[in-house]
Order: structure tokens, then C-alpha cells, then sequence
């Protein structure tokens, strides 16, 4: 939504399909908000509007504490995109800038610093250090609300240099301290961060826009899940999906809840999915979610997937069907290539032959899948020179990868085929327009030809199964 009055309408009716898409600003508050914000609607004369939510609080706007925009699913367009400003918002969310500041995030992009800082400033309205801020200050936030942790402890935790740096950047997000902020948690957040000690976990809300279909995404991660390192317990519509992670700073072990909040909790406090995140490092939190939002396809934007696909004639009566169908992506992008090549027996095996053991095992999860540098001494064929290439970087599967150099790349390793480069493509770079090799998927369907491809063989499955 490019005109600013298309965008004031959305506001005006609180539109909850433009939330993340962008925020709206109100000059004589001085806060920022959601589309869907169920506040008065201000005059237009007052309005501005931002990309993001880091260009609205560095043009000095704090957040509204009543639609809480920085809960909001993430953009779709950033996953779209195939560009240096897509890939580059896709790594700070990774947090790369946390892990290795603007020179490293510059240096996975192949641009200058300057460069990058030029062209994020220029499309969304801030540089890398602002929106990495944006995302430290909502780390912060969920860690407040939602556990006991000293605040010190989050302010590490969150990626801050310093507490001081930590307070300042609360109060000038929130216009509150701290304390205050975990406050405005109130009693259920007292009585939640009671119960969350570090055994408990974190627990989480992913947020999503739209409709999604959770029994279609669990049907996939049962139908793929690696014994030691995966599993599906529960009948369908109560699922509850667990993995292990390995992560920049140590591991974890994660729980997704199948059941969607009912319409009440919806109206109330938009739509997500249950989750519990247990790390060895709170470090690794940003990253750990925006993991998951990727497995589980969660800054999709269903509506405009649906309005092109559905005026198909073929793909319009599933369409109907499935509103909101989405694409599972991968939580760890080097682990799905190996799977992706292997299957699931063999994968299995590597877990048990070479993946590290968990400190504390967790039920039926004792471990997490082998690094690639591992399967690379220890195997040989397509496998080996695959894990050597993830290992060495003449394969990049990050979230900063360019699709198409990394197809390429694949493609040049010896007893690789097409069909698996394009699935990984589709899955481990969360390309939303790939045709498989042998899918009778045509470019009518450009640019959700992934989706086109998930509704196919989610048919296919109820009609007999997929091969």
C-alpha cells in the first residue's frame, strides 16, 4: 500500500490485514500503532505513516500500549523480496547485527556498510542499527512480561552493550522504565512469570495475519519429523510439535502448540500460535523465533496469496477450501538441504551417529541434527560434498542468501538433482514462487507458485496420499 490515503482507510477501519505491512503514527500523541488499533482514529492532518516500526520510534514516536504494534506479525514483503534490502532486513531479523554488527550483516550482503545502511534507510526508513534496536527493545519486552529473570540478566540477554543502553532504549520505545514496563504485564503476567523458571521456558505468542490452516503445516512436520530431534504427540487439532535447535550461542528445545486461540482471544489480542522456547543461552531468543515464525510460514500474507490464487480455475475450489494454506519453511536451513537430500531414514541415522547430544535431554529429544562440518569428515558422495559446501560457504542457505547463486551452487555439486534444489529452494530459502521439476505448476501462477504447489499436495494427501 504505497498511497498514504489508501493507508489512512485501512486505519480508519482497523484493518488487521495491513498489521506489520506498516504503522501509522499520531503527531500530537507522540505514538506510533498498528493499522487495527482499536483507539479513536485520529485526524488525517496528524497521521504519518512508516514502514516499520524502527523508523517510527527513531523519528521519535514510542509504542501505544494498547494495540502493542511491535507484536505484530513481520512483513511479508521482506520474504518476498530477493533484493539486498529483503535479504538484509531478513539477517537483522536473524540477528546478525547482534551477533556481528553492521560490518558483518555488510559483509554476508556483499555491499559496503554504507551501502547498506544507504538502502535500508532509503525503502523502510531506518538503518541497521535502528531496526536491530526495534528488535532488541521487543526481545527485552517478552522477556520482561514473561519471565522472572533479573533486569539485568535481560538486558544481556536482549543483545544490549549495556544496562544503561537497555534503559534508555525502554523508555524511549515504551515511555516507561523497566520495572514499569513489567508491571503493565499485570496479574496474569505475574502469575505467568512465577511459573516460568528456567525449566519452564519462555513462553511465547506467534503472532500471524489472517487465516492458517495449523492442521495442514502439522501434517507436514509430523510426516517429515526425525526421531531424537523431532516429534508430534497429540490427535489432530490439539498437536503439539517439539525440536531441538542448534543456535548461535547454544541449543534449545521448542514446543508449538497446534490449537489457535478462539475468536474472543483473537478479538482481543490478534491471532498466534502457543509456544514454549527452553534455551541454553537467552541470547539466542531473537533468533530462535524468527526460526520458528519461518518453519511455520508466519509473516505470510494469506490475502494476497488467496486473491491471486483463488481466481484460478483450477486452484480456486481449494482455495475456498483452505483459506490461508501455508508453505512450512525450515528452522535451520543447512539441516533441511541434508534432509531434503537424504530423507528421513537417513537423517535419522545421522542424528543418532553424529548429532550433539543434549546437555539435559528432553523426553523422546535427546539430540540435534549434525553441523555440516561434521557430516563432512564423516561421509562421502553427494552427501559429503554437500555438507563440505555448507560447511565451507560455497553453499549459503542464510536468511541473507541470494536464491539464485545458492540454486546454482546446489546444482554444481556432483549426483545433485533438480527436483531436490528446487525443494530446498522452496523450503530452506523460503522462495514463495517455486515450481518443482516434474509439478504441473504453471507461470499463471507466478509469484505463489509454492503455495500453488501446497495446495496441490495437500489434495493429494487427503486423496490417497503424497508421493
Amino acid at each position: 500500500m504505497t498511497d498514504e490515503e489508501t493507508r489512512y482507510e485501512a486505519v480508519r477501519s482497523r484493518d488487521a490485514r495491513f498489521d506489520g505491512e506498516f504503522f501509522f503514527a499520531v503527531e500530537t500523541t507522540g505514538i506510533y500503532c498498528r493499522p487495527s488499533c482499536p483507539a479513536v482514529t485520529p485526524k488525517r492532518q496528524n497521521v504519518r505513516f512508516y514502514a516499520t516500526a524502527a523508523a517510527a520510534q527513531s523519528a521519535g514516536f514510542r509504542a501505544c500500549r494498547r494495540c502493542r504494534p511491535d507484536t505484530v506479525p513481520g512483513s511479508a514483503e521482506w520474504n518476498v523480496r530477493a533484493d539486498v534490502v529483503g535479504r538484509a532486513m531478513r539477517l537483522i531479523a536473524d540477528g546478525v547485527v547482534d551477533r556481528e554488527g553492521v560490518g558483518g550483516l555488510a559483509e554476508r550482503l556483499g555491499y559496503s556498510a554504507r551501502q547498506v545502511q544507504r538502502q535500508l534507510t532509503a525503502e523502510v526508513g531506518a538503518g541497521p542499527v535502528a531496526l536491530a534496536r526495534a528488535q532488541r527493545a521487543h526481545t527485552a519486552r517478552v522477556l520482561l512480561q514473561t519471565t522472572g529473570l533479573q533486569v539485568t540478566e535481560i538486558a544481556f540477554a536482549a543483545g544490549f552493550a549495556s544496562v544503561r543502553q537497555f534503559n534508555d532504549t525502554i523508555r524511549a520505545v515504551y515511555a516507561a522504565t523497566p520495572t514499569e514496563l513489567r508491571a503493565q504485564g499485570g496479574r496474569r503476567g505475574t502469575a505467568v512469570r512465577r511459573a516460568a523458571t528456567p525449566s519452564a521456558g519462555v513462553p511465547l505468542r506467534l503472532a500471524y495475519r489472517g487465516p492458517y490452516q495449523a492442521g495442514a503445516v502439522f501434517d507436514t512436520l509430523a510426516r517429515e519429523a526425525v526421531p531424537g530431534m523431532e516429534e508430534v504427540t497429540g490427535d489432530r487439532g490439539a498437536r503439539v510439535y517439539r525440536r531441538t535447535l542448534r543456535l548461535p550461542y547454544g541449543t534449545g528445545v521448542v514446543a508449538v502448540d497446534e490449537r489457535i486461540p478462539g475468536p474472543r482471544a483473537v478479538a482481543a489480542r490478534g491471532r498466534w500460535l502457543p509456544a514454549r522456547l527452553h534455551l541454553t543461552d537467552l541470547r539466542d531468543l531473537t533468533t530462535a523465533v524468527q526460526r520458528l515464525r519461518r518453519l511455520f510460514d508466519l509473516d505470510a500474507d494469506p490475502y494476497a496469496v488467496d486473491e491471486r490464487l483463488g481466481a484460478d480455475a483450477r486452484l480456486g475450489p481449494l482455495v475456498a477450501e483452505r483459506p490461508g494454506l501455508r508453505s512450512p519453511g525450515a528452522a535451520d536451513p543447512a539441516e533441511f538441504a541434508v534432509r531434503a537430500l537424504v530423507g528421513r531414514e537417513e537423517s535419522e541415522r545421522l542424528v543418532q551417529e553424529y548429532g550433539k547430544a543434549l546437555d539435559t535431554p528432553s523426553g523422546t529429544l535427546g539430540h540435534v541434527f549434525p553441523e555440516p562440518g561434521v557430516l563432512a569428515e564423516a561421509e562421502g558422495g553427494t552427501l559429503g560434498a554437500l555438507a563440505s559446501a555448507l560447511a565451507d560457504g560455497t553453499v549459503r542457505l542464510d536468511a541473507g542468501a541470494d536464491r539464485d547463486d545458492a540454486a546454482q551452487a546446489l546444482l554444481a555439486l556432483p549426483g545433485m538433482d533438480a527436483r531436490t534444489v528446487a525443494f530446498i529452494r522452496m523450503r530452506a530459502l523460503g522462495d514463495p514462487d517455486v515450481a518443482l521439476a516434474d509439478e504441473p505448476v504453471p507461470d499463471a501462477w507466478r509469484p505463489w507458485r509454492t503455495y500453488a504447489c501446497q495446495h496441490l499436495w495437500t489434495e493429494r494427501d487427503l486423496g490417497g496420499g503424497r508421493s
